[in-house]
């Protein structure tokens, strides 16, 4: 009887450690603090290797390195820990992420997608940013917090010539409109084209650097453009734009590299358009 209690108590102390390691897994998706992880996780697998092998001079190196990275953890993981103090404050720490069904998906591709007809249609610039696993809060928090639903009004709005925010990017997940008056480091590659103007070169910044998908409204040609890792595509299409809205809102993932791009989205834009928008920007 008492081993079957202990067992039951450690089985609840596995389960508790299990959620709270999940929750907070959960709340670094969508962090730079991925990607750091990720490369805290490599160095731990080379000591693993350079101590099997008795590198010793590797060892004491990776070891010293992880050992100043452990007393860095409270200065590079500052967001997230507030973050994840603030949800434990609110009590949705507790609460299972849930997967956005198809009919929530549609009405947010139909908001978008009608602010961008409609932009594009009075030529109005604009420059929407989907934040993807990559975090961008290293320029929301200097932009103007938004935090809300996403409407075609809103959109439509904040990118009118008379807002203080239209020069701007508005950044954006799955969920709502993060922030708006966005300023995104710029793309000053020499062979990009000079047909190109500030929001494309700033669309194709922010792609260089995140994995972040990039939809661009020209005020000068009224038509749209897509950048992603770096690539321009110009001219979407209206149907194409809807279809890489269902892409992005339904969960699945659009890209993950270039051969990645060039794949996961042949069903939604020509291959041969992307092959020759992608070479047109190299002159």
């Amino acid at each position: 009887m008492l081993v079957n209690l202990a067992n039951f108590r450690s089985l609840i102390d596995i389960a508790i450690v299990s959620f709270i390691i999940y929750r907070i897994l959960v709340l670094l998706v969508g962090t730079r603090a991925v990607q750091l992880l990720k490369g805290v996780f490599f160095m731990f697998i080379m000591l693993a290797v350079a101590s099997f092998l008795r590198f010793r001079l590797l060892t004491w190196f990776l070891q010293t390195s992880l050992l100043a990275l452990s007393l860095a953890v409270p200065i590079v993981f500052q967001p997230e820990l507030r973050k994840m103090l603030e949800e434990l404050g609110r009590g949705q720490f507790y609460m299972l992420k849930r997967h956005m069904s198809e009919d929530e998906a549609e009405v947010r591709v139909k908001q978008i997608a009608g602010a961008l007809s409609y932009l594009k249609a009075h030529k109005i610039g604009a420059l929407l940013v989907f934040q993807q696993e990559v975090g961008l809060g290293d320029y929301t928090q200097t932009a103007i917090p938004l935090n809300s639903k996403i409407t075609q009004e809103l959109i439509i709005s904040i990118f009118w010539k008379d807002n203080p925010l239209h020069d701007g990017a508005v950044i954006l997940d799955k969920y709502k409109l993060i922030a708006g008056g966005c300023y995104l480091p710029l793309a000053d590659a020499p062979e990009i084209s000079r047909w190109y103007g500030t929001r494309h070169r700033a669309a194709l910044g922010i792609s260089e650097v995140s994995d972040a998908i990039v939809l661009i409204v020209s005020e000068e040609r009224g038509d749209i453009s897509l950048a992603v890792k770096g690539k321009l595509s110009k001219n979407i299409k209206d149907f194409q734009v809807e279809r890489l809205l269902m892409h992005y809102f339904a969960g699945e993932q659009v890209v993950t590299g270039w051969k990645a791009f060039t794949k996961a989205l042949g069903n939604i834009f020509w291959v041969k358009k992307i092959e020759k928008d992608a070479g047109g920007l190299v002159k």
